[in-house]
């Protein structure tokens, strides 16, 4: 019972600073809209293709082989690719070389001679892929006439009448995170850290307010008072992310997916694991701005190599950001909302709570050397 009253004590005292919640919560709001509006082309999945020319030079005497190619080359202008014929005295490669052409193709009986611009990699990966299904077919129709003539035709038809010769198929193509959905992940995951701030003080904060003499002449047990200090301190930070949350998800539209729960639990973890932390800083520094400045930098370091500010990859910075809270919490959340995998939770949720428990283990055997609070 002492608990809960000590708890609720700490969230009527977090209560009244306005500065804390106007720093918690309108601070990770302005993040989120103006990193979600400036770099949202970096999240587009929209890709623009310069066009297509393609040279070409006509050497094939076999006739069949000349008529199927005059019928891919319609096929290829109807998608979009532009061909120009050889000319006498015209080196095609150094055309290519030039930036003149996407690709130069040699045809002669022997098959497709291409080569392809080198900057314009996925114009020429288009046109090499449609060259070599074309080439493929062309070969599988003059071996199988030497076999079966009938199967020729059907052949045939296929190499004339190209289309989309690559079947695409995505699963939950349209549920990708946008850049407002994913600051809007990233900034309720740093600013859950920031929980940390406050509770350096959350002992030292009765020094000053001339309180803890009063706290130790109280029948209340240290263990009480340092467990209601921390659950209230949690309580009142995790209703902090969680205004975030619904105000990111209500006013600019991010995607929260539908396992709220999951998506609570782990931000719950994450505040618990700050509050633990600035808790066991405010042991570690003697003075509280002290241990104040030891979080901010230790926020901004996990932040920046977490993806707090631009997305982090599968390269050494991505190895590197696992030492990051902000990164093992992300990485379950965006599991948890655009793949539907809620046993994501369970591996960053355990991972939290051992922190957790590190870490008030610690403060507890700092208080336990003090005289009192």
């Amino acid at each position: 019972m002492n608990i809960l009253r000590i708890a609720r004590k700490e969230l009527l005292i977090q209560l009244r600073n306005k500065q804390t919640f106007l720093f918690m919560i309108a601070f990770p709001i302005v993040l989120i809209l103006i990193l979600g509006s400036a770099l949202s082309n970096a999240f587009s999945a929209e890709t623009t293709v310069d066009s297509m020319k393609l040279l070409y030079r006509d050497n094939a005497q076999n006739t069949q082989l000349k008529e199927s190619w005059k019928a891919f080359s319609d096929v290829l202008k109807q998608e979009g690719v532009e061909l120009t014929a050889w000319s006498s005295g015209t080196d095609g490669k150094q055309e290519v070389q030039d930036d003149r052409y996407t690709g130069y193709a040699e045809l002669d009986d022997n098959g497709i001679h291409y080569y392809g611009s080198s900057q314009h990699q996925i114009e020429n990966n288009i046109v090499q892929g449609m060259l070599s299904v074309y080439a493929d077919r062309y070969n599988l129709a003059a071996a199988a006439i030497k076999i079966d003539p009938a199967s020729v035709q059907p052949i045939v038809t296929g190499v004339d009448s190209f289309g989309d010769f690559i079947p695409e198929t995505s699963l939950n193509k349209e549920k990708q995170p946008g850049s407002i959905d994913y600051y809007a992940i990233a900034m309720s995951t740093m600013i859950a850290l920031y929980a940390s701030m406050s509770s350096t003080s959350l002992i030292q904060g009765e020094r000053s307010r001339k309180t803890s003499i009063r706290l130790s002449a109280s029948p209340v047990s240290k263990g009480e008072i340092f467990a209601g200090k921390v659950i209230g301190a949690t309580l009142i930070n995790f209703v902090c992310v969680m205004v975030v949350v619904l105000f990111s998800g209500l006013v600019f539209q991010a995607d929260w997916g539908s396992h709220y729960g999951a998506v609570a639990l782990v931000l719950l973890t994450l505040v618990a694991f700050a509050v633990s932390l600035g808790l066991f800083c405010g042991y570690l520094f003697k003075e509280a701005s002290g241990g104040r400045t030891f979080i901010v930098i230790l926020i901004q370091v996990f932040s920046f190599i977490g993806g707090a500010y631009f997305p982090v990859g599968d390269d050494f910075s991505g190895h590197l950001a696992l030492i990051s809270p902000l990164r093992w919490a992300n990485q379950a959340l965006t599991q948890i909302i655009y793949a539907d995998q809620v046993s994501a939770l369970l591996p960053a949720a355990a991972l939290n709570m051992a922190l957790v428990a590190v870490l008030l283990i610690l403060s507890g055997i700092y208080m336990r050397r003090q005289e009192a609070l």
